[in-house]
């Protein structure tokens, strides 16, 4: 027999069903089984703290110092604190969620997920401890999902995967990469043409605000050869999705994608984490194999969240209104696209809107040194009536090399050569100033344009031709005749 002092003493032992001495006797195993029943209502433990302040969308909570760190997770209870000496439990329903991004001797800042309306001084602020990772899967293509995860497209709850992913994990190491995939089409002919991608490689799309840079990536989702797209809409507008989901992918396109969104209208936290998500996901498929194709429309909008979080985190404003912060964390997200240490890869497509066309705006600039390739739509192009408004002189793939067969790589670069001639003497042309025959390789970019302006036009909707665009741009090269 065991002596006295070593039974378990009540709460000591309580996942067994043995009965347990309370000081004054066994406690019945009914009375047990009620207390267990009771602490699992309970739920787990939450360390607290209080709303001390609330301006905009920035939160202050005091009694968190010490306890919470950049990037966790808390609740904020709605409402004002009761003034009642009993306090009811904390509701998780009655709250929003939000992310810590600062802290000072005065407290801990808090971005809300939610816009923090009935937020009161003194509210109880409560750890969440779920949200910092997901369990992406494959079950996840043909599923539409907000920036936490939650099903849009009332399909029921999305499964969970076997394997954990954080939200904000580093990129994978260089030296474990594999090299970029063989050539990837994108089904638009002026990109497999000019700018050519391989799988893994990271292009940006680069333009002004009415360019076509969303139907552009459109016209990708639905014309690639990737196994799985994962499409990601940061801070766009709403009407948007349902025309991505029913006349851009349709339902074979649907299938085999992924689409997350963050309106335009959503909170700064939204719009970040949507961003991270999408790549999140593309990494969990990467790692099945998987050749997947990411499309984030746009990462200027990505930039703009991050703009007003480390404002609010007290950063100061540096570049543009820009803190240093945002051009810290732009290749820590783009960083993750590219291939896998295994057969799978993350080719991404990133679009990029530029302010008043300038080409040199910061976050553009910055994109542009992070990414392998760029694609500039131009508005005189646009407005001229060829779409897509790709400058194929100004759009470079840094791979483009590793792409192209010999024989394809002549026929582009006469192409190219031709019509850098032609831009450099169209305002002589035009202007009637030019004769005829005085220099052969002007009269021949004269002859071939009109035909390579048509190759290169394409409408968002136009059925895929047999023709390969290459033979057919040798052709125009070999046979062109006079324009009119």
């Amino acid at each position: 027999m065991q002596p006295k002092d070593a039974i378990p003493q009540r709460g000591a032992r309580l996942g067994c069903v043995t009965p347990v001495d309370d000081g004054r006797g066994l406690l019945p195993t009914a009375a047990l089984a009620e207390l267990r029943a009771d602490l699992a209502r309970l739920g787990r433990p939450r360390v607290g703290g209080r709303v001390a302040s609330c301006c905009g969308t920035l939160i202050r909570a005091q009694g968190l110092l010490g306890r919470v760190g950049i990037g966790d997770a808390v609740r904020v209870e709605r409402g004002i604190a009761a003034a009642s000496a009993s306090t009811p439990p904390f509701d998780p329903s009655r709250s929003i969620l939000a992310e810590v991004v600062g802290f000072d001797p005065d407290g801990v800042r808090l971005m809300p997920y939610e816009e923090p309306v009935g937020i009161g001084y003194r509210a109880r602020v409560a750890l969440e401890p779920d949200l910092p990772t997901i369990a992406p899967d494959a079950r996840w293509l043909g599923r539409v999902i907000d920036a936490l995860a939650s099903p849009l497209d009332g399909r029921g709850p999305v499964p969970t995967g076997p394997r954990s992913y954080p939200i904000q994990a580093r990129a994978l190491d260089a030296q474990h990469r594999s090299l970029l995939g063989p050539r990837l089409r994108l089904g638009v002919r002026a990109l497999d043409l000019f700018v050519p991608c391989r799988a893994g490689q990271r292009l940006g799309i680069f333009a002004g605000s009415g360019v076509g840079k969303s139907t552009l990536l459109a016209m990708i989702a639905r014309g690639t050869t990737a196994d799985a797209l994962v499409i990601a809409l940061v801070g766009e507008r709403g009407r948007e999705l349902n025309e991505l989901l029913e006349h851009t992918l349709g339902p074979e396109g649907r299938a085999r994608s992924t689409v997350v969104v963050a309106t335009s209208d959503q909170p700064a936290m939204m719009r970040r984490r949507a961003a991270y998500l999408a790549v999140t996901v593309a990494e969990a498929l990467r790692d099945r194999g998987l050749s997947v194709l990411l499309l984030i429309d746009s990462v200027t909008r990505f930039a703009a969240a991050l703009r007003e979080i480390y404002l609010a985190a007290g950063e100061p404003p540096t570049t543009k209104g820009y803190p240093p912060g945002v051009f810290g964390e732009l290749p820590r997200l783009l960083e993750r696209a590219g291939p896998g240490s295994g057969a799978g890869s993350i080719t991404a497509l990133v679009s990029v809107l530029v302010e008043g066309d300038d080409m040199n705006d910061p976050i553009a600039d910055t994109v542009r040194g992070i990414l392998d390739g760029h694609v500039v739509l131009d508005r005189k192009i646009a407005e001229a009536g060829r779409f897509p408004a790709i400058d194929v002189l100004k759009s470079v793939s840094r791979v483009a090399p590793g792409c192209y067969e010999p024989a394809e790589r002549a026929v582009v670069a006469r192409a190219r050569a031709l019509l850098a001639r032609w831009a450099e003497m169209a305002e002589l042309v035009q202007l009637g100033a030019y004769r005829a025959g005085s220099d052969p390789e002007l009269d021949e970019a004269i002859r071939v344009r009109p035909a390579v302006e048509a190759l290169l036009a394409q409408a968002p909707d136009e059925a895929p031709v047999a023709e390969d665009p290459f033979a057919a741009l040798a052709r125009i090269l070999g046979t062109a005749g006079p324009s009119g």
